[in-house]
């Protein structure tokens, strides 16, 4: 949950030098990063700026903003066919530009530690957690064949994953995605470098994770490391950032003191991205500064008629699940239960929020909805009806009313489809192809993407983009309930800004559902009616939105909301 607190005190966490070391560890001025022709506008224009040992610089941008690659160029990884350019680039006093491959991979994990942005396709399918996380160290001749389950181990514990003896002899399937983030930053630090780059280390943890590893990397730059952080979290780069660079299509808009950018903002843009930042102040207000394009439900064909059988249970729940149970098979052939008696129900029209940390089940109890997986006890019913009792065969013609949104939609899309027929493939079946193409152009226009995007795939679409396309896909069979499993968590600020202004026309105007998971709590106050917290798979705190994040009254609801960075002098301007 981010807030406008302005008494927010960002700076109570490790001390910070009051002035940087006269020589920095990284020097970089003009760099210029292009791709393809020559001819081509470069994609990082003239950025420059110092690093020096115990600071943190931050770069902060929307997607295509040029963030990752100037990041990327720091350590040799800007791209194949990339070409770097710079007045000066030097590391450790050492010029890099031009250096060979040979010579970058003598840097990389002992000099430079790279966190990689996409713990879902980042590490390796077939190989354990552990053998990823110590490679490093076996490449650099660090550790021992025969040591590296025992490091696996420490370096997982050290940055908060549970039960790291286990985890680290699992495949990365097996872990959440929060587990999954934890053991790339693991593998970063496995060299102790003395530079790290972040390349959003926290996008895929909870509040108390992120508190965790917010906290080890404070204490890695307490010991002397300089650190790099790429972030669309506005509120991490208030809480850990001593400088902070604007980049807006390649270029530096505004670069300074964390704090006094954060305060007085002096770019329009800067400001723009500080508004965009959901919380329980921004409950009920739109957050892009351009309205979307709106839906009339009474002029469209997308409106669905009043179905007789909701109109007679119109107070009745959309969806409840009653004392539903789960376990699952561990690696060592023991049970783990997952999901421990929960209970709760969705209204129609209504968004209900999960919270809790990683690993607390919420996964599952989507999947539970979806009826993707089967409750050892207990059950979900739909509009009164069974719903996960069903045979498959039985329920197929009611799932159009239960639909899902992912968190990362690229690895759920057909790479080889267009937008248009992964659209179309989820319309009712029996119109011909000029209803079903017009149907289409109305998805797109509800969702904000012009018609011409019919013809791209999902490769050739922004992170925001594919979101909407998603959503475009989830709408279109004639959804009540959405579920929505860390739909903006990998969004841009300002990007995520948008999807959520969206996801509440869907609800207001078509009396769309909500199931809504989430490690953002401030995204969840902004968009949900009501919240339900678990721990360990079990319900420990629920009730409307404002009563579990204003005045939480579980232990561990109080903790989570503490550990939430707060944007604090950068809303109180």
């Amino acid at each position: 949950m981010r807030t406008a607190d302005p008494a927010a005190d960002r700076t109570a966490h490790i001390p910070r030098p009051a002035a940087p070391p006269a020589v920095p560890l990284v020097e970089v001025r003009a760099l210029r990063v292009g791709f393809g022709r020559a001819d081509r506008p470069p994609a990082v224009k003239s950025v420059s700026f110092d690093l020096h040992a115990g600071r943190c610089l931050a770069i902060v941008g929307e997607s295509g903003s040029g963030k990752s690659v100037t990041a990327r160029a720091l350590i040799g990884l800007a791209g194949r066919g990339a070409r770097v350019e710079a007045e000066r680039l030097r590391i450790q006093g050492r010029d890099v530009i031009g250096q060979s491959e040979r010579a970058w991979r003598a840097l990389r994990g002992r000099t430079i530690g790279y966190v990689l942005q996409d713990a879902l396709v980042s590490l390796d399918p077939l190989k354990t957690v552990g053998s990823e996380v110590t490679e490093g160290l076996f490449v650099h001749g660090a550790v021992r064949r025969g040591e590296r389950a025992a490091r696996a181990a420490e370096l997982l514990r050290r940055v908060g994953v549970p039960d790291p003896e286990l985890k680290a002899r699992q495949l990365p399937h097996e872990l959440s995605g929060g587990q999954r983030q934890r053991a790339l930053i693991a593998a970063a630090l496995a060299l102790d470098p003395d530079i790290l780059v972040a390349d959003e280390p926290t996008t895929a943890l909870d509040a108390t994770i992120q508190a965790q590893v917010l906290a080890l990397l404070d204490d890695i730059r307490a010991r002397g490391k300089t650190l790099v952080l790429i972030s669309h979290d506005l509120a991490v780069v208030a809480r850990m950032a001593d400088e902070v660079l604007i980049m807006r299509h390649g270029e530096v808009v505004e670069h300074g003191p964390a704090a006094k950018v954060f305060a007085a903002p002096a770019h329009p843009y800067t400001r723009a991205l500080i508004d965009a930042v959901p919380s329980a102040h921004s409950r009920g207000a739109r957050l892009a500064p351009a309205a979307a394009p709106r839906f009339h439900a009474a002029s469209s064909t997308l409106a669905r008629p009043d179905r007789s059988a909701a109109a007679v249970v119109a107070r009745a729940p959309l969806l409840a699940a009653d004392g539903l149970v789960k376990s699952f098979r561990r690696p060592d052939g023991s049970s783990a239960a997952v999901v421990h008696d929960v209970s709760f129900s969705i209204a129609r029209g209504e968004a209900l929020g999960i919270v809790g940390e990683s690993g607390s089940g919420k996964s599952t109890v989507a999947r539970l909805v979806l009826a993707l997986e089967t409750p050892d006890a207990g059950a979900v019913r739909l509009d009164g009806q069974p719903w996960s009792a069903l045979a498959e065969a039985e329920r197929r013609p009611r799932r159009r009313d239960v639909s899902v949104v992912y968190q990362d939609p690229l690895s759920h899309f057909d790479p080889r489809w267009t937008v248009e027929r992964i659209i179309a493939d989820a319309l009712p079946r029996g119109e011909d192809r000029s209803a079903r193409a017009a149907r289409v152009g109305e998805l797109l226009d509800l969702v904000g993407l012009p018609d011409g995007f019919r013809a791209r795939r999902p490769l050739d679409l922004s992170g925001g983009q594919r979101q909407r396309a998603a959503i475009a896909r989830a709408i279109a069979p004639g959804a009540r309930l959405i579920v929505c499993d860390e739909p903006v968590s990998a969004l841009d600020v300002s990007i995520q800004a948008q999807v959520l202004d969206l996801l509440a026309d869907l609800k207001a105007e078509l009396g769309v559902s909500y199931l809504f998971i989430s490690h953002d709590l401030g995204v969840v106050h902004h968009l949900c009616d009501r919240v339900l917290v678990l721990k360990a798979g079990r319900v420990v705190e629920q009730g409307p939105s404002d009563d579990v994040f204003l005045r939480p009254v579980h232990p561990y609801t109080r903790e989570l909301v503490a550990a939430v960075p707060r944007l604090g002098a950068g809303r109180a301007a």
